[in-house]
Order: C-alpha cells, then sequence, then structure tokens
C-alpha cells in the first residue's frame, strides 16, 4: 500500500447493528482522519447499520450471501471500482477465503470482542464468564487465512466483575471497541 497525503479508500464489511461502523465513520469525518469510508457492504439486507452509511450519504450495498465464492468476485469486482486500499470488518460474520484475501492483496482488519489469542470464534463473552476469568476486551488485527489469528495491532482490557452478565460484558467491550478501533487503524497506517 501506498502512503501518501491523502486518506485511504475504506470499505466497511458488516453484519449487524453497525455500532462500530458509526464510530469509524465519526473518525473518518474528522480532519486528520486518514481513513476516507467509500463504501459499506453487507452480507444482510436488514442489517442497521446500512441505515448510518444512508444517513452519511455513503455508498452502500447488500450482496445476498448464498454462496461464499459468488459472493466474495461480487466484493471484489466493488472494491475495484471504488478503488479500495484498506477493508475493515466491523462485525461481519462470515468468513472471508483465503483466495479472497490473496485477490485483494490490500490490508483487511478486523475488530474481535476478546483478548486474542483467547476466544476465536464466536460466545466471546459467555466463554469468558464460564471461565471465570478476570479480563476481557478487545482486540485489532490483521486479517489472514486463519479465523481471528492475524497479526494484533490493538488491545484493550476490562474487568470482568462477578456480577456482569453476558449482556453486561457485551456492552462494557464494544464501548472499549469503538475507542480502539480508529486508534488501531493510525497506528496500522503510519507504521506498517
Amino acid at each position: 500500500m501506498e502512503k501518501s497525503s491523502g486518506k485511504r479508500n475504506t470499505a466497511i464489511l458488516i453484519s449487524g447493528r453497525g455500532s462500530n461502523l458509526k464510530s469509524l465513520i465519526k473518525y473518518s469525518k474528522k480532519k486528520k482522519s486518514l481513513i476516507k469510508i467509500v463504501l459499506v457492504v453487507s452480507n444482510n439486507f436488514n442489517a442497521k447499520g446500512l441505515n448510518y452509511a444512508n444517513k452519511y450519504k455513503i455508498n452502500n450495498i447488500f450482496i445476498k450471501y448464498s454462496n461464499r465464492k459468488i459472493f466474495e468476485n461480487r466484493l471484489l469486482k466493488l472494491l475495484k471500482k471504488n478503488n479500495v486500499d484498506l477493508i475493515c470488518l466491523a462485525g461481519f460474520m462470515k468468513i472471508l477465503s483465503g483466495s479472497f484475501i490473496k485477490k485483494f492483496y490490500r490490508p483487511i482488519l478486523n475488530i474481535h470482542p476478546s483478548l486474542l489469542p483467547k476466544y476465536k470464534g464466536l460466545n466471546t463473552h459467555n466463554r469468558a464468564i464460564q471461565n471465570k476469568d478476570k479480563y476481557s476486551g478487545a482486540t485489532v488485527h490483521i486479517v489472514n487465512e486463519k479465523l481471528d489469528s492475524g497479526k494484533i495491532i490493538l488491545q484493550e482490557k476490562v474487568k470482568i466483575l462477578k456480577s456482569d452478565s453476558v449482556r453486561n460484558l457485551e456492552k462494557k467491550v464494544l464501548k472499549i471497541e469503538h475507542k480502539i478501533y480508529p486508534k488501531a487503524i493510525i497506528r496500522f497506517l503510519t507504521s506498517y
């Protein structure tokens, strides 16, 4: 990826409510932001996050995910058409194939609601509580071919209280996610 004074054209992939998308849009609107969100893609037609994209007049599209290969081919064409330099996964609940990652050949970042390498995949809060962990948190990492296994860019932790339910812990971790995703993007784009 070439470094230039311009902002990086960024695509955000979502599946749901879009709270991290909203946080990234806020960051992208700042004068010193390093990204320009040019595209929001969802595999879920009813993703609430698409409303944020519409509200901020960001080009957005739903791509049906009935077949991974078809989905990824459509996505690659869109990314190329929009000159996307960076993908940020923000609650995107599908796994991108190794083939897609190679073909895109630019960075893909993801935010995950655990202190990786602990609790890859789903149900992270439940697993942390079940195991009586003292801390949980969020991790921003580079996406590679293995699930939630890429190089870690930034992590932050929160204390798990004995009284925390899965829902409470999810809310605490989400607050951290909103804070660290923009910081991780800055760290990534200024140091890689």
